[in-house]
This record gives structure tokens, sequence and C-alpha cells, in this order.
């Protein structure tokens, strides 16, 4: 009797396997959960906002939301607060999320709507504002991985929203983007982005600006649905009302921005349901050589001299890095050559080092790069320029699925274009007039920037 040989079964097998694997949603079960809380500062709490005013209190409500997703070996949060950026809070939500949850930094996502009607963490007095961030996000999150369920579903789309200007002789980046979580083929989380700077109609209360109007009138659209706004590489741009409005312009523009999210057909959402994994690494910046010592010290004598670093919204902190640039001449400091040479502070001063050594340092620039099944979810440290975002997007959209996102984690400092560097303009010159770095960008900031992040990409698409 003739045995049939296995070989050609098992090969046959082993494909078919290969193939539901491949299939979204068939080799791993995804389950999801969900919290939101107010962030607002309390009635009587003396802070000062963004712009530098103190907050007289609160006009609407600001908001943390949290998303977790769990595919039964790895976990992703995913952390949107109505605020200009997370600053002191970042390092120690690291470190908790790490040490008592098991989380793994490359797979909590902090991300900012960037509003300016809120308190600054860079303020020394906000500080403990901070801090109390810190432990309320810990708790949300503990919160929503208490209320995970599954199996869900993840699908991403696109959309546009026109109302929008840029500068620096920039393309403009109108795109809206979003990532939609489905349990019962019911949306349970919609996240989305839009690169632009917020509207406000006040900057000396608090209030959400126009992506928490958007969020919310998403929210009561869709009862039951968390809506989560992060900026997306908006440094540069702007609405076409700038950044100032009235209430009813602000709930315009949300609205206008809801409607953009909740206009992505169903046809037009791909599902990309798949296991989660995720990569945190720092991008080292190229920075220009300093102003020769002559012409320092001929500018250094407009400055106030010897008053160190003065923190916002102290009127000589634009001066800070003139003071340091002379230090560094004086005491034969070498100037750094590169964003990894310095480590930046709560109040946002790049220095050499920290008084006291940190877990989780900032350094210049913080990029993750997670996979959600088939898509790529990118997000970028502090205010980068939208054509960085745009290269970024337009190198992989033909071959995947990818999400571009900024103002993630801690300091917005401006990562700008070739063409803003060579125009000097704001968001070139930020680096030394609000974080007082004695040298400038070199004009390869962009290519740098646009390269290290296709590199990650690139890695995380390899089997």
């Amino acid at each position: 009797m003739k045995h049939r040989p296995f070989g050609p079964f098992l090969g046959i097998l082993g494909c078919v396997l290969l193939v539901f694997a491949a299939i979204p949603g068939f080799a791993v079960e995804l389950r999801a959960g969900t919290a939101k809380a107010v962030i607002s500062p309390a009635p009587g709490t003396e802070l000062i906002g963004v712009m530098g005013e103190p907050l007289k209190g609160v006009e609407n409500d600001i908001h943390a939301r949290v998303l977790t997703l769990h595919d039964g070996d790895r976990r992703m949060v995913l952390l949107t607060y109505d605020l200009n950026c997370l600053d002191v809070a970042t390092p120690l939500l690291r470190e908790r999320l790490r040490d008592e949850l098991g989380i793994d930094p490359a797979l909590f996502i902090p991300l900012a709507t960037h509003n300016h009607a809120a308190p600054i963490q860079i303020v020394p007095g906000n500080f403990e504002y901070g801090r109390w961030l810190a432990g309320r996000m810990f708790a949300l999150v503990q919160e929503a991985m208490a209320a995970e369920a599954g199996p869900v579903r993840l699908w991403f789309g696109q959309g546009h929203e026109y109302s929008l200007r840029a500068l620096g002789n920039a393309p403009i980046d109108y795109e809206v983007q979003a990532l939609k979580v489905t349990r019962d083929d019911r949306p349970v989380a919609l996240f989305f982005n839009h690169p632009t700077h917020p509207l406000q109609s006040v900057t000396d209360r608090v209030d959400p600006g126009h992506p928490g109007h958007a969020a919310g009138e998403i929210e009561a659209r869709l009862p039951g649905v968390l809506a989560m706004f992060g900026a997306a590489c908006g440094g540069n741009q702007f609405t076409l009302s700038g950044m100032s409005g009235t209430p009813e312009s602000v709930g315009d523009y949300g609205r206008r921005l809801a409607d953009a999210v909740l206009g992505i057909s169903g046809d037009a959402w791909r599902e990309v349901t798949g296991p989660l994994s995720g990569t945190l690494e720092v991008i080292d910046l190229p920075l220009a050589p300093p102003l020769p010592e002559k012409e320092a010290r001929k500018l250094a004598k407009r400055y106030p001299k010897d008053i160190g670093f003065v923190p916002y919204p102290h009127k000589d902190r634009g001066s800070n890095w003139v003071r340091s640039l002379i230090e560094h001449y004086d005491k034969g400091i070498p100037f750094p050559k590169s964003t990894k040479d310095r480590v930046c502070t709560d109040d946002g001063f790049l220095v050499r080092e920290y008084e006291t050594p940190r877990a989780f340092p900032c350094v210049y620039e913080e990029t993750i790069v997670a996979r959600l099944g088939e898509l790529v979810f990118v997000a970028m440290q502090g205010e980068v320029c939208a054509p960085i975002g745009m290269r970024v997007k337009d190198a992989f959209r033909a071959q995947t699925p990818i999400l571009v996102t900024a103002y993630m984690g801690e300091h917005n400092l401006y990562i700008p274009t070739r063409e803003i560097v060579r125009l000097n303009l704001y968001q070139a010159k930020v680096i030394q007039d609000q974080y007082a770095s004695p040298v400038g960008w070199d004009p390869s900031v962009e290519d740098r920037m646009v390269s290290a992040v296709r590199r990650m990409v690139d890695k995380a698409l390899k089997p």
C-alpha cells in the first residue's frame, strides 16, 4: 500500500494560513477602552496661560481623553489633551506607565491639541499643575484599561478641510486624517487630526479652541463615541482667520472640522485591524555655527548681562540665548552641533545636562513610529512644519496607510523647513528666542528630519 506524501498538502495549508494571517483582524483580537476627564484648573487656582496672561477662570472646560488598545500581547495608549503641550507631566507619565502598568514608552503616544487658552507648564509657578496632570492622566489610563472590551476593529480614513493658510512659501496641507475604532460595527472612538494652529476666542480664560469644539461636536452627533483631536504637522499653518476669533467663529470652525471628519464616506474607510508595535527614537538634528565672537559681544551690549536664564513670561526671556552665547565664549564651552548635545529643562531651556538625572530626558527630536495592523502611525515631537509632514506622508501613501501627527510629548520646539530657516521666520528663531540655544538651525534640518522619519517607517514596514 502506497502512502501519499503530506508535503504538498502541508505546503498548501501553510500558504492558506499565511493568507488568512494577512487579512486585517483575522490574526489578532483587539480590545479597546476609553476614558475622558475634565482637566480645567480648580476655581481660585492662580496660573499663567499660554500667552503669558494670568488665567481669570473657565470659559469652557478642557479635557484629556484616553484610548487604550490591547492585542493580547502589547498595549498601546493614545492620550490627547486640550493643552498647548504636556511638559512637566510627560516624563512622569512615561516612568509610571512603564513601571506600574508595563506600558512600553514607544506605545504611549501623548498628543496635544496645541490649545493657546490653557495653563502653560513651562512657567515654574505652573509646575504643580503639571504634576497634578500626570497623576490625573495616569488614573485616566487605568480607567480606560479597566473598560477594555472586544473584539474591536480599526479603520483609517482621510478627508480635507480647506480653511487654512501657510507661511514660509510653502504648499498648504489641507488633509484631515482619522482613526476609527468600532465594536459590533458601531464606533466607540474616533481620533482625527488637521495641520493647523487652533483658532481661539479667548486667551485669558480657559477654553479648548476650535479643535476642542470639533471634538465636542462629534461626540454630540455620535453619542457614546470618544472623539480625540491631535494636532498634525501645522507649525507654519493657521486658519484663514489666524489664531484670534469670536466665540461664533471658533464654533463655526469646529463644526467645519467635525463635518470634514464625519463626511468621510463609508467606502473611504480602510480596515487596518492587526497587532500593535512601536519604536521611539531620538532624531539628531543639525545646528548652525555660532555668531562670531566679535559680533556676539557687540550684540550682548544691548541686553542685561548678569541675570542668567529667566523663565516665561519674563520680559528678558528672549535674550537668554545671548547670555548663553557669551557664556560659551567666556568659558570655552563647546558649542552644540546638533540637538542631541542638549537636554531641555521643565522651564524650556536647552542646557548641557540636568542637575538631577532623569529616567526620560527631553532630547530633540523624539519620534514614535507605531504599527496598528496595516496602519503606520507617526508621532513627532514639537511644532513640525507642514511640508515635513507632507513629505513623509507622500513617500508612503501609495504603499501603506499612514497617519502623521506632531505635538507629541513635551516642549513644542518648532522644527522648521529649509525655506523658513532661509527667511529667518519666527518658527526658525524660537530655538534661540524661547529655548535659549546659543546657536540656531542649520538649513538642512528639514531634509534630516524627513530622511530619519522615512528610515524609521521603512524599518517598521519590514516583516
